[in-house]
């Protein structure tokens, strides 16, 4: 008889039909408690202030200040990152998921508080149709097509590097990214969600899943960043 433990190590995409699909149930189930806690959190901040005084202090801080916000989510989502992979601690897996999620509606807070103050709700609805559809056409392809999708891998590292350095560089010399690079980090969202849902079946074991729903959550918050300032930009 085989080691359990060795068993369990197995990628999913290695395993029985029936474990790749509770894999699939659990890494969305909780992909979604991550939105809702993301939600949750960003309810709080519009109903308590804190998504107006979060805007008030950027609109006065100027770029630096941004970039400060930006260097802690950054830490933020790193160490997120590192707990909800702690395979042999759960309760770190879900501190970091939640962690992630309630970084995510700190960056997002001052950002929706002008949309819906200059656009209106109906913008922020608009966008989080569009980017469900696509992370779902995404998705359901990274899932079912036969194509090794680790090409991407390179495109997403260095998409990433260069777009970071990007916002960096329009933060501290004052340029403008408008709508195509926009476009642009709305594909790179889209190239990471096809890249990651298939790695998540190759590469993880069917106990990692609150690890796989954080690597999907930040692409997905990524695509929805992105469709909310093309859809803004337009009006």
């Amino acid at each position: 008889m085989a080691d359990p433990a060795y068993v369990s190590s197995i990628p999913v995409a290695r395993q029985t039909a029936e474990v790749r699909a509770q894999f699939l149930i659990k890494v969305y189930t909780h992909l979604a408690l991550a939105v809702g806690a993301f939600l949750a959190v960003e309810t709080a901040l519009f109903l308590g202030g804190g998504a107006e005084a979060l805007y008030d202090f950027l609109a006065s801080g100027g770029g630096m200040t941004w970039l400060l916000i930006l260097g802690g989510f950054m830490v933020v989502n790193w160490i997120g990152t590192q707990a909800a992979h702690n395979l042999a601690n759960p309760q770190a897996q879900y501190l970091g998921l939640f962690g992630i999620a309630a970084a995510e509606a700190v960056i997002f807070a001052p950002f929706l508080y002008w949309v819906f103050n200059t656009d209106g709700s109906g913008t922020v609805a608009g966008a989080a149709v569009i980017t469900l559809a696509g992370f779902a056409a995404l998705t359901i392809v990274g899932i079912f097509t036969s194509k090794d999708l680790s090409v991407l891998r390179p495109l997403v590292m260095w998409g990433s590097m260069v777009a970071l350095l990007a916002i960096v560089g329009s933060v501290l010399f004052g340029a403008v990214l408008g709508t195509w690079f926009s476009v642009a980090m709305v594909g790179l969202a889209g190239v990471a969600i096809l890249y990651q849902t298939q790695n998540i079946m190759k590469r993880y074991p069917e106990w990692a899943y609150v690890g796989a729903a954080v690597q999907l959550f930040g692409s997905l918050m990524t695509m929805f960043w992105y469709v909310l300032r093309i859809m803004s930009a337009r009006r």
